[in-house]
């Protein structure tokens, strides 16, 4: 029997894992953190403790088995660590690496009451690029059904849905606006943080699932979710569209040639190829002294990718000071490596041009943290007399996203009064058999909060269209017809002579 750990006898520290050198990657988009070894994963699983009370568990968007998944990399079992992961988690590799976890599951982690947290996601991206590695998927036996299912967008949610309402054996098409699949994973975030090679393995493997994927399919515009209901067939209808209509800050000069937002910035660089410039013929513009605005996570790629593309100089401008930004830890670290500089404290009133419409600088004030807002983050204050002028030819917004209106304009589909679909506990809309999830129903989140909707609106499909969920208890309470709980209905082939 084994010799119960504790937190004196497991691995004092968090098993380190390589990187690129600051120097050279900043001049380069290949992935910064290079993954660990076998010998850094079982490492780094010896410092679970396998707590009872498995606060990890409650800690994840999707309820991942997270003990469950190190025991068996402890084992040397990487199969079944992978088997565990996608009981719950479609894409490992993908939340491995661009999940939150120091505020999901690490931020739980009873080791890191005393020492660091263990490092799951670390351990959950080994698990996920050794499965891409080895080819396996776990494909169950689908029975196929007479339903067919619609989902719009192809990010964390669609997919996720998509993935649930597949195993159910329903006939499922994701309509997708740009020319590849992916959604925010793709155009938003770039390939030193999430290569598309990966993003790519694991949508060839949903196909595997028999999902058919169709790009460049603008729904609201080519047909209406309405339409997608009465008209095309599908017997439900999942919306997870995201919310990728950027947010400017409306100060004078807004409008001058070089003020753009991260999400265009990110696109033409990601999704169209501009890095590769002259080789992908997208404009993309490359100024010598960029300014970003904004501190979260996108904000950080956005500066990050400036520096790649050969920017002299990138600054960061926040009004808030380094310990409000919302930015991962471990994203603002490696930009702050890379070269960029931070100015906190500080926020745009203006921006400046040349007079010949292009942008020449930028003027800021000076701010002080008052009493904490509605977000629990203090307030942040002008200081009087402060301005000054900043030299800048290129402005990046990264200061959040709103709902795309084109939904709003184009169906039935009650929205909130900040634009946003509105849905009830099963994600259900105000249109019968569609259902809504991730980014467009809650604002911007997490790649693995996304994921959660996704499946949790495949469970309210399920019930919509009478399909028995094997993850749900019918246990009593429904009552019977012909000895079968009424809750378990569904439709069987009956051959008629």
């Amino acid at each position: 029997m084994a010799k119960k750990k504790t937190i004196r006898t497991i691995p004092q520290e968090r098993t380190p894992m390589r990187e690129q050198d600051p120097q050279v990657r900043a001049k380069n988009f290949e992935e910064v953190a290079c993954g660990y070894s076998l010998d850094d994963a079982l490492r780094e699983s010896e410092r679970c403790l396998m707590c009872p009370d498995q606060p990890c568990i409650s800690g994840c968007p999707v309820g991942i088995n997270i003990p469950g998944f190190i025991q068996k990399i402890n084992e040397k079992n990487l199969r079944g660590a992978y088997d565990i992961l996608t009981d719950t988690n479609l894409l490992p590799s993908i939340c491995g690496r661009v999940c939150p976890q120091e505020n999901q599951c690490e931020g739980v982690c009873t080791v890191g009451d005393t020492l660091e947290a263990v490092a799951i996601g670390r351990l959950e991206r080994f698990v996920g690029d050794t499965a891409l590695k080895e080819g396996w998927v776990n494909i169950p036996y689908i029975e196929p059904n007479r339903f067919r299912v619609g989902i719009v967008g192809s990010g964390p949610a669609g997919m996720a849905c998509a993935a649930d309402m597949a195993k159910a054996g329903c006939d499922v098409t994701v309509y997708e606006a740009f020319h590849e699949p992916g959604g925010v994973l793709k155009y938003g975030i770039p390939d030193f943080r999430l290569p598309n090679t990966v993003i790519d393995a694991e949508i060839n493997n949903l196909k595997k699932f028999g999902v058919k994927f169709e790009c460049n399919t603008l729904v609201g515009r080519l047909f209406t979710i309405e339409q997608m209901i009465d008209e095309m067939g599908f017997n439900a209808v999942f919306v997870g569209v995201g919310a990728g209509y950027p947010t400017m800050l409306n100060i004078p000069g807004d409008s001058l040639n070089g003020v753009l937002s991260a999400n265009e910035m990110l696109t033409r660089c990601n999704l169209m190829r501009g890095k590769e410039f002259p080789n992908f013929d997208t404009p993309l513009p490359i100024g010598k002294r960029v300014a970003v605005v904004g501190a979260g996570n996108t904000a950080m790629d956005a500066m990050r990718v400036s520096l790649r593309l050969g920017a002299e100089k990138v600054y960061c401008i926040y009004r808030r000071s380094r310990t409000e930004a919302p930015a991962r830890a471990e994203e603002v670290h490696h930009a702050e490596q890379e070269g960029v500089e931070f100015h906190w404290l500080t926020n745009p009133v203006e921006v400046l041009g040349d007079g010949k419409g292009n942008v020449r600088g930028m003027r800021c004030v000076r701010m002080e943290l008052g009493e904490p807002d509605d977000s629990g983050r203090r307030r942040p204050v002008p200081v009087a007399g402060s301005e000054f002028d900043f030299e800048t030819d290129l402005i990046i917004y990264a200061i959040g996203t709103n709902a795309n209106p084109i939904m709003g304009q184009t169906s039935k589909l009650k929205l909130n009064k900040w634009g946003y679909i509105g849905a009830d506990e099963n994600l259900a809309t105000s249109v019968a058999g569609v259902f809504a999830g991730g980014d467009i129903v809650t604002g911007a989140a997490t790649v693995i909060q996304a994921m959660g909707a996704g499946r949790k609106a495949a469970r309210g499909m399920k019930a919509y269209l009478g399909i028995r969920d094997s993850e749900q208890s019918y246990l009593g309470g429904g009552g019977t017809l012909f000895g079968i709980d009424t809750r378990e209905r569904n439709f069987a082939r009956v051959r008629v002579a």
